[in-house]
């Protein structure tokens, strides 16, 4: 089994690539913001470690997690957001690199982790490949707006604060440029093939 990183910017396809992807026997998504919210509930050791660092103005009254108010927060604030980038780093990758050894299905050729911290996260270092998925600025705002029903200028101040797609493609063994007409069955369906030849 390959473990293969998919990664890049928000509005770049990733959601759509996992989808594409979850619907193969010889594949096994995980995906690292659903990984997230399922380690988001009361009671949680990444829940109350998150209450410990922001306090209770991010939670709501029964004590869930108010995202709203903690995106909020992380948006206008460096170090506000590399101290939950720091906290989600040490409970998540331990989850996830925990769901990929247990993978016991032989029929499963490739695990797949979907993460858009895959390097500042350095889940790269467990991955034998990494798929960078980019696209055009216009397009990811279109997608993200779309998505997360927002505004053009909420879309962009997003995007404004994630990395560059040389930061991504710099770093990956393939790149897949999601296009508007992009077929991502068959970039993907390439990249398998060469990665089985390996």
């Amino acid at each position: 089994m390959k473990v293969i990183g998919v990664t890049g910017s928000s509005g770049s396809g990733k959601t759509t690539l996992s989808k594409i992807l979850n619907e193969r026997e010889d594949v096994k998504v995980i995906d690292a913001d659903k990984v997230v919210k399922e380690m988001s509930v009361p009671g949680t050791e990444y829940l109350k470690s998150i209450k410990e660092t922001f306090g209770q103005e991010v939670f709501l009254e029964d004590g869930n997690l108010n995202r709203k108010a903690l995106a909020k927060k992380i948006y206008n604030d460096n170090a506000s957001r590399e101290n939950l980038n720091k906290l989600t780093f040490n409970y998540v990758v331990k989850e996830i690199i925990s769901r990929i050894q247990n993978i016991k299905n032989e029929e499963i050729k490739f695990a797949i982790i979907d993460a858009p911290l895959l390097f500042e996260s350095e889940l790269d270092k467990c991955c034998d490949y990494v798929i960078a998925l980019v696209a055009d600025e216009e397009l990811k705002i279109r997608r993200i707006c779309k998505r997360d029903g927002i505004d053009e200028e909420t879309a962009k101040s997003r995007l404004n604060i994630q990395n560059e797609d040389s930061y991504y493609t710099e770093k990956s063994d393939f790149v897949i440029h999601n296009r508007e007409n992009c077929d991502l069955n068959a970039e993907i369906e390439k990249i398998f093939e060469k990665i089985l030849k390996d």
